[in-house]
């Protein structure tokens, strides 16, 4: 009976995981000319005015006055109808609007190289031809998770690692937030490698939901290829090197202070591929 019971419980708790987290995203507010009569949706009061006279959430189209936007909650609900794209789109926008944990781009590429290229000499490290991966980004972004990227479609396993890539370099706001940059850096920068990780993990939680829950499936990706490292000659120390500027860009413009960033963005991304088991 009790291990019945323990093995209910484990389903219910596997069930309970498959739910789509309830992300918190903010709305992204510009001001609007309204055409005929408006009332604002927070407060149910006239907009007056003949042009701007109000905002409008450009990603589920809510219709406020200026002054009511600053008091709305974060409770942004995308739709589809407003969200056109998926390259290029904010990362929770996109899992927001199509209902989803993580990025379907994220999702579907990281099946397709697992399913055929774990083998791949120089997987990640070998560039797929431009014009293919940009064929990739228009599916997506033309047909969502019904974009075709199957081996009939494209046979060269570094076009799929090259839109993926691509998907990460065109967020507006990276996946390792500008927020959260420096901490991760401190982490590159520390000596001491269980202060390392203390400090990793302080970082991790300046993330967004969403974008830690992309990460840490990420992570676990690569940590899977390094695995393959025989064959596709990929450790973590390379997949570090081509990852760090990919999910990690600094906030300020001082391009010296970037440049010498580099090293630090390689590091912390072998850290975690490393440690994605203690970290996650």
């Amino acid at each position: 009976a009790y291990s019945q019971l323990t093995s209910l419980v484990r389903r219910a708790t596997l069930k309970e995981n498959e739910h789509i987290p309830k992300y918190e995203k903010v709305h992204n507010f510009k001001v609007h000319t309204f055409r005929g009569p408006h009332w604002c949706e927070y407060c149910a009061n006239f907009m007056w005015g003949l042009i701007a006279q109000g905002v409008k959430c450009a990603d589920c189209g809510l219709n406020v006055h200026k002054q009511c936007s600053k008091m709305v909650p974060n409770d942004c609900k995308p739709d589809l109808k407003h969200v056109k794209k998926v390259y290029s789109c904010d990362l929770t926008t996109l899992v927001k609007a199509h209902f989803t944990k993580r990025p379907m781009v994220v999702d579907m590429c990281i099946r397709e190289i697992e399913s055929r290229g774990l083998n791949s000499e120089g997987l990640y490290r070998v560039s797929g031809f431009s014009d293919l991966i940009e064929d990739v980004k228009m599916a997506f972004d033309r047909d969502g998770e019904k974009a075709d990227i199957s081996v009939n479609m494209y046979e060269d396993i570094n076009i799929i690692t090259g839109a993926l890539k691509l998907y990460f370099r065109d967020l507006p706001i990276p996946l390792i937030t500008y927020d959260a940059y420096p901490k991760f850096i401190e982490s590159a920068k520390t000596t001491d490698p269980d202060e390392q990780l203390e400090i990793l993990h302080e970082a991790l939680k300046l993330l967004p939901p969403a974008h830690c829950e992309t990460l840490r499936y990420l992570m676990a990706h690569l940590k899977r290829v390094t695995l393959h490292e025989k064959e596709n000659l990929m450790s973590a120390e390379n997949l570090g090197i081509v990852f760090g500027p990919t999910l990690m860009r600094a906030p300020e413009l001082d391009a010296m202070a970037a440049l010498n960033d580099i090293r630090y963005q390689r590091l912390v991304v072998e850290m975690l591929i490393k440690n994605e088991d203690i970290l996650f």
